[in-house]
C-alpha cells in the first residue's frame, strides 16, 4: 500500500536523500519517495503498522523527525493532501520572524565589527584602543541573540553530524560554531593580555574576532531562505488553484428541510441541492430538476452542459442556470476533483531519473566538503603559521558549499511543470512521465475516440429514383429501432432529428439480424431489409448506381447501409466516425516535432486509410488487435524509439503500459486512464504535442538548474579555499554566505519562470515536414495484419484528393478579435467560428488577438463577424 508521512528537518538534498536510504532499507519497504520541497515522503510497503513504525523510527535514528499523515474519517469528505498554501504561508512567517531578530542584532554588529577597519565613527564607550575589550565584549552580547533564534541550524547540524549523516545545516552549524568559538577563545586572550598588560597581544587577538562572521552566517542564510520559501510556495499555486475549486459548503437536504453544511460533512447518499451559480460539492447522479453546468474546470470544454434526472455531474463544476437536487455518490477523496488533485500531487512527489542522480550527488557532497575544508584548514595553518588565515578559508568552504540549489533544481521544475500541465488540461501522474515525454520520437495513435469522434453520425444520404428522404428515413428508422447495431443510433438520431416522428405508427413485424448481412423485416406490411451490398443482392435487390455511390463513401471511410422496401432500392445512409477537427493540426505539430506517428486500429482497412489521408499520419496499421497494438509498440522500441501510445478504451490499456509514456484520452474508460502516465482531459490529441513541449520545457529548465547549481560550486570552492589568494583573490566567509543563499533563490526563481510557459500555436499543416522527413521514413503505408504484405502506399498528393467532394476551395482569413481575456473566451470564439458552415479550420491566439480561419469562398467576411459577435466579442477583417 501507499501512504503519505511527513517529514521534518529537512534542509537539503542531502537530507532527503538520507531519509530515503533510511526508509528504504527497512524490511517490508518497497519505495519511498521524498520531496523536499513539501517535507513529505510517498511511502510503498506492506501496510503492517509495524513497518510504518520501524520506518518512523529508522528516519528517527538518522536525525530526522516523521509522521504518517492522519487519514481522513471513514465516509467523510476531506482534503486529499494539506493545503500547499497553508505551510508555505507558515514557513515565510517562520523564516520572517528569523531575519527580523537576526537583522535587528546583526546590523549594528557589522558596524561595531568593521567600523574601525572602515573609519566610521564609533561610540565613546567602545571607541579607541583603551575600550578594545568593550568592544569585544559588545560584539559577543550582540551575536548571541543572532545565535539563539537560529539554533535550528545548530540542532539539526550536529545531530545529523552525530548520525554521520552530515546535511547542509552541518556546514552552516561547523562554520558559524568555529567562528564563534574561535571569537569566545580570542576573548579569553585578550582578557588574559589585558591583565598582563600585553598590548601587542591584545591588538592581535581583538583582530581575530569573528562574531559578526558568525552571526552574519547566519543572518545571510535566513535572508536566503525567506526568499526562496517566498518562492517555494508560488510552486504549489496549482495544487491550491485546483483545492479552490471545491465549494466550502454544501446545502443538503436533511430532515425534510435544506441545511447548509460544510462539505467534508456530507455524506453518500445525501440529497444535495444546486441553484444557479452554485458549484456542485460532489461527485453525484441529478434526482430531480435541470440546469445547465459549466464542466470547464474538469473537461476545459466552455460550453454548459445539459443536465437533467439520471445524468451524473461533477464536483467544482458550476450551474450556470436551473435548479438541481443531486444524490451524493462520492464525496472528499473519492471525487473526480480530488483524483486530480491527488495526481498532481503525486506526479510533484516522485522522482525523475535526472533528479535520483542529484540526490546521488547530494548524498556524498557534504561529506566532501566537509572533508576538503579540514584539509584546507590543515594545509593553509602548515603553510602559513596563520591559524586565523587558515579558519577563514575553512569557513568559507563550509558555507558557501551547501547543496541547497542542488537540491532544489529538480523538484521545482516539475512541481511547476506539472501544475502548468494541469493548468492545461493535462494531468502527468509522474516526474519519470515529465521527464521521459522529451525524448518521444514515435507516437502511435488509437483511431476510435481519439482520432477520431468515438461516436457514428450520418453523413450522407442517397436516394434511389424518384424515392423521397422521408420515405428512406422512415423505413431506415423503423428497422434501425430494433436493431443493437452501433451505426442504428447513429441513423435514429439523424431521423429524429431530420424527419421527427417519421417512423411514428410504423408496424414492424418479423424482425430478423442477417449474420454478416444486416436486418431483415416486415414494415407495414412490406417486406423490407438494411444493410450491405451482399445482402441486396442475396435477396435480389438492384442497386444499379447506388453501388458506385456507395464504393466512393466507402473510399472515403464512410460505412454505406441500403435500404429496400418491398425488393426496391430505396437508397442508402452513410455512417461515419468523423475526425476530430484538431486531429490533424495534431499530427502535423507531432512530425514538426520530429516524433514518427502511427494509427492503430482495429477499423477495416479501407476506413482505416480514409482516416489516415486526412490526418497525415506516418503509417497506418489497420485489424490488429488489443495484443497485437502492444506487440507494435514492442516493435518501435525494439528500433530504438522513445514510444507514446495515445489510446481511450480497455483494448488500449496492453499497449498504453507497454509505451515509454502512456497517453490516456480523459473521456476514455477507467482502465485506460489507469493503465497512462498522462491523462488528457479535454480529450484533445494536440495536447499529446502540449505534453511532449511542456516536458521539453522543463527538462530545459531542469538542466539550467542543474548547471548553475554544480557550476556555482565548482568555481567557488576553490577560491574559498584560497586557490587565488596569492593574485589577492579571497572570499570572506559572509558573502559566502550570501552568495549561498542567493543561489538556491535564483535555481527556484528559474524554475519559475515556467509559470508562463504556453503551449506553441497548431503547425499549419502546409509547414509541416514532407512526410518521411521528420522520421527517415517514407510516404504514408496503410496495412492490415491479416494482409500478407503493406498494400500500395498513398503519399500525400492522395490524402489531399481525399478531402470529401463538393467542398469549395478554402481560403484563409484573418481576423482582429477584442474582448478576449483568457482560454475561456479563446474557447468560445473557436466553437463560434467553426460553427459557421464552410469553416474548416479555426486558430484563435489570445496573445496576438487574432483568429485564423480557413473556410471556403463562399463565406463572407462579414459571416465571420458576425458569428464573433454572436458569442460576445468584436472582430474586424484583418
Amino acid at each position: 500500500m501507499r501512504e503519505t508521512f511527513d517529514i521534518t528537518g529537512m534542509t537539503c538534498a542531502a537530507c532527503s536523500a538520507r531519509v530515503q536510504k533510511a526508509a528504504g532499507g527497512v524490511p517490508g519497504v518497497t519505495c519511498a519517495n521524498v520531496n523536499l520541497l513539501k517535507n513529505s515522503m510517498e511511502l510503498d510497503y506492506d501496510g503492517d503498522g509495524a513497518t510504518a513504525a520501524a520506518v518512523i523510527e529508522a528516519i528517527e535514528r538518522s536525525g530526522y523527525g516523521a509522521s504518517r499523515r492522519t487519514p481522513r474519517a471513514a465516509g467523510r469528505a476531506a482534503d486529499p493532501v494539506e493545503r500547499p498554501g497553508a505551510a508555505a504561508e507558515r514557513a515565510v512567517a517562520e523564516k520572517r520572524s528569523q531575519l527580523i531578530v537576526s537583522a535587528i542584532f546583526s546590523v549594528p554588529l557589522f558596524y561595531v565589527a568593521m567600523g574601525p577597519m572602515l573609519g566610521w565613527p564609533q561610540p565613546a564607550p567602545i571607541a579607541g584602543d583603551a575600550n578594545l575589550m568593550a568592544q569585544a565584549l559588545t560584539q559577543l552580547l550582540l551575536c548571541m541573540p543572532i545565535l539563539m533564534v537560529n539554533r535550528h541550524y545548530f540542532v539539526t547540524g550536529f545531530k545529523t553530524l552525530w548520525h554521520r549523516a552530515p546535511n547542509m545545516d552541518s556546514l552552516i552549524a561547523l562554520g558559524s560554531a568555529a567562528s564563534a568559538l574561535w571569537s569566545v577563545a580570542q576573548l579569553y586572550r585578550m582578557a588574559w593580555a589585558l591583565g598582563s598588560g600585553d598590548a601587542a597581544t591584545l591588538h592581535a587577538a581583538a583582530h581575530d574576532l569573528y562574531f559578526d562572521s558568525a552571526g552574519m552566517i547566519l543572518t545571510l542564510i535566513t535572508l536566503g531562505k525567506f526568499f526562496e520559501a517566498r518562492a517555494k510556495g508560488r510552486t504549489t499555486d496549482a495544487i491550491a488553484a485546483l483545492m479552490d475549486l471545491a465549494p466550502k459548503t454544501a446545502t443538503v437536504m436533511r430532515d425534510g428541510a435544506e441545511v447548509e453544511v460544510p462539505t467534508e460533512e456530507v455524506v453518500v447518499g445525501e440529497r444535495v441541492i444546486v441553484r444557479a451559480g452554485e458549484s456542485v460539492p460532489v461527485d453525484g447522479v441529478v434526482v430531480e430538476g435541470s440546469a445547465a453546468v459549466d464542466e470547464s474546470a474538469i473537461t476545459g470544454e466552455s460550453v454548459p452542459v445539459e443536465k437533467g434526472p439520471g445524468d451524473r455531474v461533477t464536483g467544482a463544476t458550476v450551474s450556470t442556470r436551473g435548479w438541481l437536487a443531486v444524490e451524493a455518490r462520492a464525496v472528499g477523496d473519492d471525487t473526480a476533483l480530488a483524483g486530480i488533485i491527488r495526481l498532481v500531487d503525486e506526479a510533484t512527489s516522485s522522482k525523475a531519473p535526472i533528479e535520483r542522480m542529484a540526490d546521488r550527488i547530494a548524498g556524498v557532497f557534504v561529506p566532501v566538503v566537509i572533508a576538503v575544508a579540514a584539509v584546507t584548514l590543515v594545509a593553509w595553518a602548515a603553510l602559513s603559521g596563520d591559524f586565523a588565515l587558515a579558519l577563514t578559508h575553512a569557513i568559507s568552504i563550509l558555507v558557501i558549499s551547501c547543496p541547497c540549489a542542488l537540491g532544489l533544481a529538480t523538484p521545482t521544475a516539475i512541481m511547476v511543470g506539472t501544475g502548468r500541465g494541469a493548468a492545461n488540461g493535462i494531468l502527468i501522474k509522474s516526474a519519470e512521465a515529465l521527464e521521459t515525454a522529451c525524448r518521444v520520437d514515435a507516437v502511435a495513435l488509437d483511431k476510435t475516440g481519439t482520432v477520431t469522434a468515438g461516436a457514428p453520425r450520418v453523413t450522407d444520404v442517397r436516394l434511389a429514383g424518384t424515392v423521397s428522404e422521408a420515405e428512406l428515413v422512415r423505413v431506415a428508422a423503423a428497422l434501425e429501432r430494433k436493431s443493437e447495431h452501433p451505426l442504428a443510433s447513429a441513423i435514429c438520431a439523424y431521423a429524429d432529428e431530420r424527419h421527427p416522428g417519421a417512423d411514428a405508427g410504423a408496424v414492424v413485424s418479423g424482425f430478423e439480424q442477417v449474420p454478416g448481412g444486416g436486418i431483415a423485416a416486415s414494415v407495414d406490411g412490406a417486406a423490407a431489409l438494411a444493410g450491405n451490398a451482399r445482402l441486396m443482392a442475396d435477396r435480389g435487390v438492384e442497386l444499379g448506381a447506388l453501388a458506385d455511390e456507395a464504393a466512393e463513401l466507402a473510399d472515403d471511410g464512410k460505412t454505406p447501409l441500403f435500404f429496400s422496401s418491398d425488393g426496391r432500392a430505396l437508397g442508402l445512409v452513410a455512417v461515419a466516425d468523423p475526425v476530430k477537427p484538431t486531429s490533424a493540426r495534431a499530427v502535423a505539430r507531432l512530425r514538426a516535432m520530429g516524433a514518427r506517428t502511427v494509427l492503430l486500429t482495429g477499423d477495416q482497412e479501407r476506413t482505416a486509410a480514409a482516416v489516415a489521408r486526412r490526418v497525415g499520419v506516418d503509417e497506418v496499421i489497420a485489424g490488429v488487435l488489443p495484443a497485437q497494438k502492444e506487440a507494435k509498440v514492442r516493435e518501435l522500441q525494439g528500433a530504438g524509439r522513445v514510444v507514446a501510445m495515445v489510446g481511450d478504451g480497455i483494448n488500449d490499456a496492453p499497449a498504453l503500459a507497454r509505451a515509454d509514456v502512456g497517453v490516456a484520452i480523459g473521456a476514455g474508460t477507467d482502465v485506460a486512464i489507469g493503465s497512462a502516465d498522462v491523462v488528457l482531459m479535454r480529450s484533445d490529441p494536440a495536447d499529446v504535442a502540449t505534453a511532449m513541449e511542456l516536458s521539453r520545457a522543463t527538462m530545459r529548465n531542469i538542466k539550467q538548474n542543474l548547471f548553475w547549481a554544480l557550476f556555482y560550486n565548482a568555481i567557488c570552492i576553490p577560491v574559498a579555499a584560497g586557490a587565488l589568494s596569492p593574485w589577492g583573490v579571497t572570499l570572506n566567509p559572509m558573502i559566502g554566505a550570501a552568495a549561498m543563499g542567493f543561489s538556491s533563490v535564483f535555481v527556484v526563481t528559474n524554475a519559475l519562470r515556467l509559470r508562463t510557459w504556453r503551449p506553441r500555436e497548431a503547425v499549419p499543416a502546409g509547414d509541416a515536414p514532407a512526410r518521411g522527413e521528420a522520421s527517415g521514413g517514407s510516404a504514408v503505408s496503410v496495412s492490415s495484419v491479416d494482409a500478407p504484405a503493406p498494400s500500395k502506399p498513398v503519399d500525400s498528393s492522395a490524402a489531399r484528393a481525399a478531402e470529401p467532394t463538393g467542398k469549395e476551395a478554402a481560403m484563409t482569413r484573418k481576423l482582429n478579435v477584442t474582448g478576449m481575456m483568457c482560454q475561456h473566451c479563446v474557447a468560445h470564439v473557436t466553437k463560434a467560428l467553426e460553427g459557421v458552415e464552410g469553416v474548416s479550420s479555426v486558430d484563435v491566439s489570445l496573445e496576438a488577438g487574432t483568429a485564423t480561419v480557413e473556410a471556403a469562398e463562399g463565406v463572407s467576411d462579414d459571416a465571420l463577424v458576425a458569428a464573433v459577435a454572436d458569442a460576445g466579442y468584436e472582430a474586424t477583417v484583418a
